[in-house]
């Protein structure tokens, strides 16, 4: 068991890690250059960030990435240009990223699920009901529901996917 003081060394060098990919995820940074910033070994790095964060710093950059594109595809830009925009190498990349976290293509996301089946259902989970919503690829949303929100989920859900 690792001592207070090793826990608050711990955290500070996740926080370290985790503003090094928000700024830099554009240039897609190695591991060795996440680890870096950490100033830990790759493979302890890994270790470390994964018991911290509940992902590895690939997911983790990988959802960074996408959101970014998901935003870039929401103010009109082309698919390209997202996946440039992104610091990835093209759309096939972009393409591959969107199909394995959202269940949808680029091109499916930026037409705001047209042409798509969404299946969903509310759903108990340990943590409280919650609002689930797939593709025939996988899962495209999730959402916890609570007490205090003001909007309807299947309404959000209808928000989230206007064309569908």
């Amino acid at each position: 068991m690792n001592s207070p003081e090793q826990a608050r060394q711990d955290y500070l060098r996740i926080e370290q890690a985790l503003k090094f990919l928000e700024q830099h995820y554009h240039r897609q940074p190695t591991l060795k250059e996440i680890a870096g910033a950490a100033h830990l070994s790759e493979y302890h790095f890994q270790r470390l960030f994964g018991r911290w964060v509940g992902v590895t710093p690939k997911r983790f950059l990988q959802f960074l990435t996408k959101e970014h594109a998901k935003l870039c595809l929401r103010r009109s830009r082309s698919i390209l240009e997202a996946a440039y925009d992104s610091g990835l190498t093209g759309p096939g990349r972009l393409h591959d990223l969107f199909v394995s976290c959202e269940a949808v293509t680029p091109g499916e996301f930026k037409e705001g699920g047209r042409g798509v089946d969404i299946y969903y259902g509310i759903h108990p989970s340990p943590f409280g009901d919650c609002l689930l919503a797939a593709t025939r690829r996988g899962v495209c949303n999730f959402r916890f529901l609570t007490d205090d929100q003001d909007d309807d989920p299947v309404d959000w859900l209808a928000c989230q996917w206007p064309a569908d």
